[in-house]
């Protein structure tokens, strides 16, 4: 099983981006050379790696994501900030699995 990693990206523009992925420095290269990036990083070059942090499964991993995508973007850029939140968020849904697995083997 691959092991996903959530990664912050800044573009020229200032703009921010969120993405996962198994090999972060072979998805930014695809985002800086190829047709395989995000759409919205074209033309947003060069890119730089602001983030990342090693989740575990591509589920937790885009759940993450999600989360991080709502974040405003000064926690974004703090990366001690965004350290600590992404470490209350991975603890949440731990839990919450944890939670419904409990539930589905008491057969309720």
């Amino acid at each position: 099983m691959s092991t996903y990693s959530v990664y912050l990206v800044r573009c020229s523009d200032g703009s921010l981006y969120t993405g996962i992925a198994t090999d972060v420095a072979r998805r930014i290269t695809e985002h800086q050379e190829s047709k395989r990036g995000a759409r919205f990083l074209r033309g947003k070059g060069p890119l730089t790696l602001i983030y990342e942090r090693e989740i575990g499964d591509r589920s937790l991993a885009s759940k993450i994501e999600c989360r991080v995508k709502r974040l405003p973007k000064a926690e974004k850029t703090n990366s001690k900030v965004l350290s600590k939140r992404i470490g209350s968020f991975v603890a949440q849904l731990e839990e919450q699995s944890a939670r419904s697995i409990d539930l589905a083997g008491s057969g309720q």
